[in-house]
């Protein structure tokens, strides 16, 4: 038997680290916090904003502006998608409102409107989606945590590291970015059911709208292994030496 020549066995080396990471990817999470904004938009949760929007191309956001104050759930707001629109349906307890409330205010810039969350609140997809992204305000003033369901294609949980007992109107970004699975429903759960919150400026992409899209896992494994197959054939091609 010959040897494995050391293209090859590099070539070979690489399929498997490709496909075993690829296998473990996770979210990538973007996430900033500001304990006084003073009612405005700055600190460290416009800078993760601006670096979850980096990961995505073709993209808008949804300020809740063109629905009526006091609409309730469920509804559905259209966002921009790779391959025609994507719905995101509100279910639970929410509504938009526009007056500033105890800590809870608007985040879009020009705009009035937010929504108000209380208790239990998910956002379902007409298909499945790889980002999602949004501003919160007064989030864990009493003390709670929240945590994000990821529920579709693949299934995940994500806490939303906000600081407990913080400061009422406190603000903050969170997002992720997930090239390797896709989700057609998220889930809030607040640990502190009757505490209200606000979330504006929201945010979802499908894989197709990912600035750094990586291939399937096993799409990526048979690539390599395809080229690793045509570096050994080449090698067998190869006059042998006298």
């Amino acid at each position: 038997m010959h040897a494995m020549t050391r293209p090859l066995r590099a070539l070979l080396t690489a399929t498997a680290f490709l496909a075993s990471s690829a296998a473990l990817a996770t979210p990538v999470v973007f996430f900033g916090e500001n304990q006084a904004p003073k009612g405005g938009v700055s600190g460290a949760p416009v800078t993760a904003h601006d670096a979850f929007l980096a990961r995505l191309h073709n993209v808008n956001g949804q300020g809740f502006e063109s629905l009526a104050v006091g609409t309730g759930t469920p509804t559905t707001l259209g966002f921009a998608g790779s391959n025609g629109q994507l719905d995101a349906t509100l279910h639970g307890a929410g509504s938009i409102v526009s007056a500033t409330g105890v800590g809870r205010y608007n985040t879009t810039a020009g705009g009035a409107n937010f929504v108000e969350v209380l208790g239990d609140f998910s956002i379902s997809f007409s298909q499945g989606i790889s980002a999602f992204g949004f501003y919160g305000t007064d989030i864990g003033d009493f003390g709670g945590q929240i945590t994000l369901g990821l529920a579709g294609g693949g299934s995940t949980t994500l806490s939303l590291d906000s600081l407990s007992n913080g400061a009422d109107g406190a603000l903050l970004f969170f997002g992720f970015v997930d090239s390797a699975a896709s989700y057609t429903s998220i889930t809030f759960d607040n640990t502190q059911k009757d505490d209200l919150f606000a979330i504006d400026d929201l945010f979802i992409a499908d894989r197709g709208q990912l600035a750094s899209a990586v291939p399937e896992p096993g799409s990526a494994a048979l690539m390599l292994i395809a080229l690793a197959g045509m570096a050994a054939a080449a090698r067998r091609r190869k006059p042998r030496q006298l």
